[in-house]
């Protein structure tokens, strides 16, 4: 099951992706706003349209990167969809960001990802027909609570509003871009999706008063501070098109249940780095009773990995 390891990757990024999230929403002299720094990882994420051009590179064409030839006219169906999984991701971004100005990525990230998982697993049973036979079904319930119950440190009620409306909307997404998958082809969905993520980004700027957001927290963003958003978008994108293609080969809510990974990945990289990363970027709260109990939760975490595979 390549899309496994592939899915697997990508959490690794998004993990990487998430540390540096918390440190740009956190630092008022970065992006402080989540509604703008949304509205740019979208327009980046859509210039990710620059993955069929690699195609004509000598050497790369044999990687089996997107190509323009698989690129379709759109029917009504691709153009609504491709626009929904922008509002959505865009809609996700928003209380992710939110939220993590407020909590921990170690804490915050694990809520969204489980809530992802188990609203991915009832929508695709839903809306895309998938029937999953019993260890499957255990192994996502493994992976979600595992994941769910590392975050029990979140104080405040609207920061748990927030991570549980952002999981949702992130299931939506996938969703929906699984669903785009379905009706048309890989290539032909992911093109016309990036399309959708640029002109619905751009048309936010139509109405005023993000225009005026956007423009007001623009003009007030350092180079490098542009220059630490460009690099995280990058590997969002990168571990975005990872993600998207695992959902294309395997299981969309198989995909989200393995964003528990993503939790183990922070935890890991802030025991090892910690002493280099910002304080804004990790979890500082370094006691044994909260380190053990954390590591007892990965505990469950790996059985529903290796239980939904079993």
């Amino acid at each position: 099951m390549t899309w496994i390891l592939l899915a697997a990757a990508g959490q690794f990024l998004n993990a990487i992706v998430a540390i540096l999230d918390k440190y740009i929403v956190s630092d008022e002299k970065l992006l402080p706003r989540p509604f703008v720094y949304a509205f740019y990882s979208c327009l980046v994420t859509g210039g990710w349209m620059v993955i069929f051009f690699l195609g004509w590179i000598p050497g790369l064409s044999e990687l089996r990167l997107p190509s323009f030839e698989n690129v379709e006219t759109p029917t009504i169906q691709v153009v609504g969809m491709a626009f929904l999984s922008a509002y959505t991701f865009f809609i996700a971004l928003v209380s992710m960001y939110d939220a993590l100005r407020r909590a921990d990525a170690s804490s915050a990230m694990p809520i969204i990802g489980s809530v992802s998982a188990l609203a991915s697993f009832g929508l695709s049973y839903l809306f895309l027909g998938v029937e999953l036979h019993d260890n499957f079904l255990l192994g996502v319930v493994l992976l979600s609570v595992g994941t769910m119950l590392v975050a029990q440190t979140i104080p405040k009620v609207n920061v748990i509003v927030q991570v549980f409306h952002s999981g949702l909307f992130f299931a939506l997404h996938y969703i929906t871009m699984k669903g785009l998958f379905m009706e048309t082809s890989f290539d032909d969905g992911f093109f016309w999706s990036r399309v959708g993520f640029v002109l619905f980004t751009l048309s936010l700027l139509l109405v005023p008063a993000y225009y005026g957001k956007v423009r007001e927290n623009t003009t007030s963003v350092s180079r490098k501070a542009g220059e630490i958003v460009l690099l995280n978008k990058i590997l969002a994108g990168i571990a975005a098109f990872m993600l998207l293609k695992a959902t294309d080969l395997g299981d969309v809510s198989v995909v989200q249940a393995l964003g528990g990974l993503q939790y183990i990945f922070i935890l890991t990289i802030g025991i090892l780095f910690a002493q280099w990363l910002p304080s804004a970027a990790t979890d500082r709260d370094v006691r044994p009773q909260v380190f053990f109990r954390r590591m007892l939760y990965v505990v469950v975490i790996l059985i529903g990995f290796v239980t939904l595979f079993a």
